[in-house]
């Protein structure tokens, strides 16, 4: 959910070489094969999960598709490669998305997962004299600046008599962020997990409050209206199967933190820790769904973070009911 940097920029850049003949065409893969291909990007994660195991590809070979796998490092950058026509498929925050729809990509909703509230949330030092929201008044709170955890603080702020402009907002990247954090140089920190994990279990950091009852944090699945248009088969399966990773790690969280762990580098404790307070499924998104990234990206426009207003109904599903 960090924003492009430079170096982030040329993994796009090459990544769209390697896929010159799109580029240049402006025709879709499948269509220039004579068969269908379901290019995925992903970041370390549930889909790396599904990746290892391969039911995509089993799923989808009946239908003459082949799967291609491409890492990144951040959701931006995952659309970014959308943009320019390099993925079909990919994995992102809440945020990400409207930026990118507000950029003028061509990005459709493909899936979302239930609510998860309380993968989110607002830390500080163990010591802190900071012992509830309303403390944070006037404090330096650090966060990714046009993330899922801004729109988290600001309602947050208003659910609790503040105003946006009444914290000092200190924008950091996730790594920044965390250095800024316990070296003290801001009162508290607004974070996800497996980062939020992270910081409880090697920093001793303490939970202020989550995103409980103020917003849902879901987490997004993406594709291309063309991809959409012409491939609602293989979409609707690309969710299934990661619902049923989702699924098999609701049942068998040891395991899931077991196997999280290697895919993430961290302690299993630390991955334990997150999936304990998650929650798992995924399904098609609904217009209510898109209601909620509506909010968000309101909320956005607002603050002036997106230069104009959106409809978040150019961006529904071609099957949306």
């Amino acid at each position: 959910m960090t924003f492009p940097l430079d170096s982030q920029r040329r993994q796009v850049l090459l990544t769209a070489l390697a896929a010159a003949s799109l580029a240049a065409t402006g025709v879709p893969a499948w269509a220039q094969t004579g068969s269908r291909v379901l290019r995925v990007g992903y970041q370390k994660g549930w889909l790396s999960i599904l990746k290892g195991r391969g039911t995509l590809e089993k799923r989808l070979a009946p239908l003459g598709v082949k799967v291609t796998w491409t890492e990144f490092n951040a959701g931006p950058v995952q659309l970014e490669a959308l943009n320019v026509g390099s993925i079909d498929f990919g994995d992102v925050g809440e945020a990400p998305p409207i930026f990118a729809q507000a950029a003028g990509a061509p990005l459709v909703y493909a899936g979302a997962t239930v609510p998860r509230p309380a993968l989110e949330a607002v830390i500080v030092p163990k010591d802190s004299p900071i012992r509830s929201v309303a403390d944070l008044k006037g404090k330096r709170v650090a966060y990714n600046k046009g993330s899922n955890v801004q729109y988290f603080l600001v309602k947050l702020l208003q659910k609790h008599g503040l105003k946006y402009g009444d914290v000092q907002s200190v924008f950091l990247a996730p790594a920044d962020a965390r250095a800024a954090f316990e070296r003290g140089a801001v009162d508290a920190w607004i974070i996800w997990d497996p980062f939020l994990a992270a910081a409880q279990k090697t920093l001793d950091a303490r939970l202020l409050a989550d995103a409980t009852g103020v917003v849902n944090n879901r987490q997004y699945y993406f594709t291309s209206r063309d991809f959409a248009t012409k491939n609602t088969d293989v979409l609707r399966i690309a969710i299934e199967e990661v619902n049923a990773i989702d699924t098999w790690a609701s049942k068998n969280k040891t395991a899931a933190a077991t196997e999280l762990s290697a895919v993430l580098g961290l302690d299993k404790s630390i991955t334990e820790l997150y999936l304990n307070r998650a929650q798992f499924g995924t399904a098609p998104v609904t217009r209510e769904i898109l209601a909620e990234q509506q909010a968000i990206a309101d909320t956005f426009f607002d603050l002036k973070l997106i230069p104009k207003k959106l409809n978040l109904l150019h961006a529904a599903p071609v099957d949306l009911l």
